[in-house]
């Protein structure tokens, strides 16, 4: 009589394999909220990253930029030397992050309120309008932060936030002089 060798058979280990695999990938999908905060920490990377290349090439080109921050974007502007005011940097377009986070901006330790993006009115056509028009030349933008061709910043100091109560915040600070890095903020 011939005796049944003892072991596992291929389609039993390839059962077991589906399995743990099932299990892993389970585990990957509930852990989500660890994805949006490495989201916020890699925009914080970016906009010190975008700060330190801006303070060089202010430096190397002898230009003066600025950034100009909303309660929910962020953007480049260069000095126009010429017409003396400041325009968009064709090069860098306007940031928006993600729709939960916040970003909120200090300068020399007071808490600025930041605009909210402007709704644009719908104009009704073949409507009349009841109030005379406006002067239509766009406002001017000012940045809030300065970035000079001598190699010094405004002091500032930038928080990007998750909009939840107990979310994840990274903070970029500058005195002036050295370049911000993004690091995990303190609770307020």
């Amino acid at each position: 009589m011939m005796e049944r060798e003892r072991g596992f058979t291929l389609i039993e280990l390839l059962v077991v394999l589906v399995i743990i695999g099932c299990l892993v990938s389970v585990a990957v999908l509930a852990n989500g909220n660890a994805s949006s905060g490495r989201e916020l920490r890699d925009e914080a990377e970016r906009l010190a990253a975008t700060i330190a290349i801006l303070a060089d090439e202010a430096v190397l080109d002898g230009r003066e930029y600025g950034l100009l921050v909303t309660a929910e974007s962020y953007r480049v502007l260069a000095y126009d030397n010429a017409s003396g005011t400041w325009a968009d940097d064709a090069t860098r377009p306007e940031r928006r992050p993600a729709a939960w986070m916040r970003l909120s901006l200090e300068l020399e330790g007071e808490a600025l309120k930041l605009p909210e993006p402007k709704a644009r009115e719908e104009s009704r056509p073949g409507l009349a309008k009841d109030v005379p028009e406006q002067d239509t030349r766009k406002e001017k933008p000012v940045p809030q932060v300065l970035i000079l061709s001598s190699g010094e910043l405004t002091p500032f100091s930038l928080r990007l936030e998750e909009r939840r109560a107990d979310g994840n915040a990274y903070a970029l600070a500058s005195d002036g002089y050295q370049l911000p890095s993004a690091e995990q903020a303190k609770e307020r």
